[in-house]
């Protein structure tokens, strides 16, 4: 069995003398969470005493996330976030066929009493770009670029757009059976079958910032493999 510490190490997709970008997986918190022990920032300080998460990712969303080694190097980005000059592209399989070019959703998103989010007027200004990157059967696959950084922004924006994030059900999303596009799926007797995938299908896909030296550097996260068998999944029963 893998130690955490390897575990992390293995994630890594970028690091230098400032930051550590790590593919962070789905069903771990970014910071600590009371419901359970191990947390991105206390495996990342076993590997970098003096770390400190520069965003957070929701628990349930893979992808890319920026940490930093040092307090010049979060200053330094953290005021790139405040400033909305970093660049973030989220992929997600949202249910429904839907033909989006540059959607922009300006809604303000205010936070609740019990840890969700809705539109309200009387909540703080956010701003979601999408488009359709492909179409399935009953499925799009979408990009979703968020300007403003609010709680569950994109979930709450696509809910509007009545294209809720496949598995999100939260926002009303539904699970995804392999039984609904794949003619013939048989189960096992007295066996229940399981949604394929076991969270909400969102992956942030790239981050873009400068480093201290002025560069600009983006980094890709891959698909992690639950992401994967549900895209794999879509493809091969399109029609």
């Amino acid at each position: 069995m893998k130690t955490l510490p390897y575990i992390f190490e293995e994630s890594i997709l970028f690091e230098n003398s400032d930051f550590i970008l790590i593919n962070k997986p789905p069903f771990i918190s970014t910071l600590e969470d009371r419901n359970d022990p191990v947390n991105i920032l206390g495996l990342t300080r076993i590997y970098e005493p003096n770390a400190q998460v520069c965003h957070r990712l929701d628990k349930d969303t893979s992808g890319v996330l920026a940490i930093a080694r040092n307090p010049v190097a979060y200053r330094h980005l953290s005021m790139q976030f405040e400033n909305r000059d970093v660049n973030k592209v989220y992929h997600a399989v949202v249910d429904g066929i839907h033909s989006f070019v540059d959607q922009l959703v300006d809604i303000p998103i205010e936070k609740q009493n019990d840890g969700t989010a809705r539109l309200s007027r009387k909540g703080k200004a956010a701003q979601t770009y999408f488009s359709t990157l492909k179409t399935y059967k009953n499925h799009s696959l979408l990009e979703c670029r968020p300007v403003t950084g609010r709680m569950h922004q994109i979930r709450v924006h696509l809910s509007f757009l009545k294209s809720p994030i496949t598995g999100d059900e939260l926002y009303g999303g539904k699970q995804f059976f392999v039984s609904s596009v794949k003619r013939g799926f048989n189960l096992k007797k007295l066996s229940e079958e399981r949604p394929l995938l076991k969270r909400m299908a969102l992956h942030a896909f790239t981050l873009q910032f400068d480093l201290l030296n002025g560069e600009k550097i983006r980094v890709e996260a891959p698909y992690p493999k639950d992401f994967q068998a549900l895209i794999k999944q879509l493809s091969e029963n399109q029609r």
